[in-house]
Formats: C-alpha cells, sequence, structure tokens
C-alpha cells in the first residue's frame, strides 16, 4: 500500500469493521450500526459510506457523495494556491568604487524589484585591496536604505562574509506604504 492511499479514507466494502458509529448526510448522529446495515443505508440513498475517523471506538463512518466531496476538495485547493503569493528574493550586486550614474541605474532596477513585491539581497563585491576599506561598501548600504526609506525596510542589516557585504531588503507592507504616502501628501500640502 503506497502513501498516498494510506491517507485516503477506507470506502465501503473496504470498510472491514463489524460496527459503527454512523452519521447521515446531513451531518446528523444517526447511532451505532453493523456496518453491513450502514453501508445498506448508504446503497440505499445513492451515496458512499466513508470511515472519517478509523480510531475511533467504534469507528465513525458518515453517509456522504465521495465523488462530489473529492471534486470540491480539489478545487479549495487549487483556489488556495492561486491566492498564495510567491515572493521571490532578487540580487542586485554592487562594487565599492560605483559611479554615480551606474548606482543610480542599479537603484532603478531595485526599486523594480520592491514595486513588484520581491525580497531584494544587496551585495557588495570588494577585491584585492578593496578588502582593506569596507567602510566604503558599508557607506554605499546605508545610501541606498536611506534613498529606498519610503518605499522598503531593511530586513537584515548590513555583514560582511567573506569578500562580500550583504543586505536584505524587503517592500513595506501595504498599510505602511499608504501611511508613508499620507504623510508625504501632508507635508507637500505644508510646504505650499
Amino acid at each position: 500500500m503506497s502513501a498516498i492511499a494510506a491517507q485516503e479514507p477506507r470506502l465501503n466494502e473496504q470498510i472491514t469493521v463489524r460496527e459503527c458509529r454512523l452519521i447521515g448526510y446531513d451531518g446528523q448522529q444517526m447511532g451505532i450500526y453493523p456496518t453491513v446495515q450502514a453501508r445498506r443505508i448508504a446503497d440505499d440513498e445513492g451515496l458512499d459510506l466513508v470511515e472519517i475517523a478509523p480510531n475511533a471506538d467504534p469507528p465513525v463512518c458518515r453517509i456522504m457523495d465521495y465523488g462530489k466531496y473529492k471534486y470540491d476538495q480539489a478545487i479549495k485547493a487549487k483556489q488556495a494556491r492561486k491566492n498564495q503569493s510567491k515572493i521571490e528574493t532578487k540580487e542586485m550586486k554592487f562594487r565599492p568604487k560605483i559611479d554615480v550614474g551606474d548606482y543610480n541605474t542599479k537603484k532603478k532596477h531595485v526599486l523594480r524589484f520592491l514595486d513588484a513585491g520581491n525580497k531584494v539581497k544587496i551585495t557588495i563585491m570588494f577585491r584585492g585591496r578593496e578588502m582593506s576599506h569596507p567602510d566604503q561598501g558599508l557607506s554605499i548600504l546605508e545610501k541606498l536604505a536611506d534613498d529606498l526609506k519610503d518605499v522598503a525596510v531593511i530586513e537584515s542589516a548590513p555583514k560582511m562574509e567573506g569578500r562580500n557585504m550583504h543586505m536584505l531588503i524587503a517592500p513595506l507592507p501595504a498599510s505602511a506604504k499608504k501611511k508613508k504616502e499620507a504623510e508625504s501628501k501632508d507635508d507637500e500640502g505644508k510646504d505650499e
């Protein structure tokens, strides 16, 4: 017997216990019946006898349309998967001696990733003698975090790992974004 088959409840003739506690199609307790008689009741209604609690004493069986039940479960599972949002982690690599134009281009890419709802791992790569100046990499990460403070939050602070320095930023939750936008509109109104 496979692992998948073990998860399926036993139906009709597969139920081998002598007696069971029977639950009707409408969910009402019908009492304890011999399994043969419970199966006959289900057959008379054109439905299945399904063992829902095999470890109970006596086991609990329910009269239901098992095919319809399985179909409904599959639809619910499909809906749950469809409503699930998948957050990816994108990566943007910087160098300690990055030029202003390159910095702005990479910042735009990071903004695009954040707007799509993805987390972004910012990596500063050090080579050779650059390793003796980690403060340059740190200043780039701090500048980027400051530039993106309206749309992102730092999830993990900058830390050095080997020849690379990493920082993880995530988009602000929707409620925090709306609050920031409202504050910036209030600030614009006060300036005028």
